[in-house]
C-alpha cells in the first residue's frame, strides 16, 4: 500500500491507484486516496468512531505480544550512521487467563492516525478496532508445542492487515507471528517513533524475504527460552515452550505473498506456503518448489499475470488455486470488513466503496478468509482435515477450484 500524495490538489482514485499498484506488484490497503475533499469534511466536528473485527470462531481465547527486533547483521543507512534493522512484530497464540489483560488495537493510535492522514481522510475519522487479543496473557498449550506460522504484509502496508485471518488461526491452536517490513509501510517502535513507507528504501520481495528469515531466527531464540527483545520486554508466560519449529508455515498478502515464495525457496524451515494474490514478480523469481503450496488469487490470477502462471508450473508438490467470484485484491484481508464500515462514517456513496472493495460481501469474505487458510494449515501442518480443499464446497459457492 503506497502512500499517495496529492497530484494537482486532489488526491488519486482507487482505479489510478489499482493500476498503478499492480504494475509494481504491491497491495492497497485501507489509507488509500480520499474521495475526493469530502472524507474531510464528512468528519469534521465529530468525534471518531471505533471501527470493530468479526471475532474468531476457535475454541480458545487469543494473546498476543509484541516484540522490538534488531538485526545487527544488516545496517540500515535510514535510520541513521551505526544503526541497524529494527522490525516490530507481533505473536499471537491460543490463551488461558485472559481477564487482567486488555484487548490490543488492531494497530497503535498513531499508526492509525497517519494511515488515515496519508489517504486525505480526516486522521480522527475512526479509532483502530480493538482485536480479539489480550496482550501478554499466558499462552495456553495441551502438553505439547504448536504450530507457528508468519505473516508478511503487502507493499506499504503493515502488519495488522490480515488480523481476522491471524486471529483465527490463534484461536484454533496456532501461534502466528506477523512482521512489520521497516520503511515499506506503517509502524509504531516503543520510543514512539512512526515509520511510513520512505521511496527510497530498498523494499523488494527479496527485502521482505531476509527480515523473515531473521525473524524465524529469532523465534528459535524463543523456543531455546531466551527473549530476542531488545529491552528484553517481558513475555508471556509459557511462550517459548509453546513453539514446535519442526511445523511452521507462511502466508502473505500481496508482495507478501510473492515473499513467501521466495522465503520457502531460501528456507526450508518454511514446510507450507500460502500467497494471498501475490503477484510473485522479483528478481531472481521464486525457483522450484516441492513442499505444499497454495494460491488464493483475485486480480493477480494466472490468466491475467504471467509471472503467477510461471511460478505455479514451479510447484511440484501439493498445489493448489482457489478464488472467490467478485474477489478484489484486499479482499482476503481486513479492508473487505473495514472500509465499509469507514464509507458509513465519512458518507462514501455505494459506487464509491464498491470502487474500493468490489462486490464481495464482507461477511462472506471474512468466512472464506478463516476458513481456507485454517484448512490448508491443518492439512499440511496437523496432517488433519483437508475435506474443503478437496474440491468445490456447498459452504462456499464463491470458491472456484482452478486447475
Amino acid at each position: 500500500m503506497p502512500t499517495v500524495k496529492p497530484v494537482g490538489g486532489r488526491g488519486l482514485t482507487r482505479r489510478r491507484v489499482v493500476g498503478a499498484a499492480l504494475v509494481a506488484g504491491v497491495g492497497v490497503p485501507m489509507g488509500i486516496a480520499g474521495v475526493d475533499g469530502r472524507a474531510m469534511a464528512a468528519t469534521a466536528g465529530r468525534g471518531p468512531v471505533r471501527l470493530t473485527l468479526p471475532r474468531p470462531t476457535g475454541p480458545h481465547r487469543v494473546g498476543t505480544v509484541s516484540l522490538h527486533l534488531v538485526d545487527c547483521s544488516r545496517p540500515e543507512p535510514l535510520a541513521g550512521p551505526g544503526r541497524h534493522r529494527e522490525l516490530m512484530v507481533s505473536v499471537w497464540y491460543p490463551a488461558r487467563d485472559v481477564r487482567d489483560h486488555p484487548l490490543a488495537p488492531w494497530m497503535t493510535a498513531a499508526s492509525m492516525r497517519m494511515l488515515l492522514g496519508s489517504a486525505g481522510f480526516s486522521p480522527d475519522a475512526a479509532l483502530a478496532p480493538l482485536t480479539a487479543g489480550h496482550e501478554g496473557a499466558p499462552v495456553r498449550h495441551p502438553g505439547r508445542r504448536l504450530p507457528v506460522v508468519l505473516y508478511s504484509h503487502g507493499a506499504g502496508s503493515h502488519r495488522s492487515d490480515t488480523t481476522i485471518v491471524v486471529q483465527e488461526l490463534a484461536s484454533q491452536g496456532y501461534v502466528v507471528v506477523t512482521v512489520d517490513h521497516t520503511y515499506d509501510g506503517f509502524s509504531e517502535f516503543p520510543d514512539g517513533r512512526v515509520t511510513v513507507r520512505e521511496d527510497d528504501f530498498d523494499a523488494t520481495p527479496w527485502t521482505y524475504t531476509r527480515d523473515v528469515r531473521f525473524v524465524l531466527d529469532q523465534i528459535a531464540v524463543l523456543a531455546a527460552g531466551g527473549n530476542p527483545d531488545v529491552a528484553h520486554a517481558p513475555l508471556p508466560p509459557g511462550l517459548g515452550a509453546a513453539l514446535d519449529l519442526s511445523r511452521v508455515g507462511m502466508f502473505g498478502w500481496s508482495k507478501g505473498g510473492t515473499a513467501t515464495a521466495l522465503t520457502m525457496g531460501a528456507d526450508r524451515r518454511v514446510r507450507a506456503g500460502l500467497s494471498l494474490d501475490g503477484p510473485m514478480q522479483s528478481q531472481p523469481p521464486p525457483t522450484e518448489l516441492h513442499r505444499p503450496f497454495m494460491l488464493m488469487t483475485a486480480e493477480f490470477t494466472r490468466a491475467a499475470e504471467p509471472a503467477v502462471a510461471e511460478f505455479f508450473t514451479h510447484l511440484h508438490g501439493w498445489r493448489l488455486n482457489v478464488q472467490a467470484a467478485e474477489a478484489v485484491h484486499s479482499s482476503y484481508g481486513d479492508n473487505q470488513w473495514l472500509v465499509p464500515q469507514l464509507a458509513r462514517i465519512i458518507g462514501m456513496s455505494d459506487e464509491e466503496l464498491v470502487g474500493w472493495v468490489g462486490t464481495l460481501d464482507p461477511a462472506r469474505a471474512v468466512r472464506i478468509g478463516q476458513a481456507y487458510p485454517l484448512a490448508f494449515f491443518d492439512l499440511h501442518l496437523r496432517h488433519r482435515g483437508g475435506h474443503l480443499l478437496r474440491g468445490p464446497s456447498r459452504a462456499f459457492p464463491e470458491v472456484t477450484f482452478i486447475p
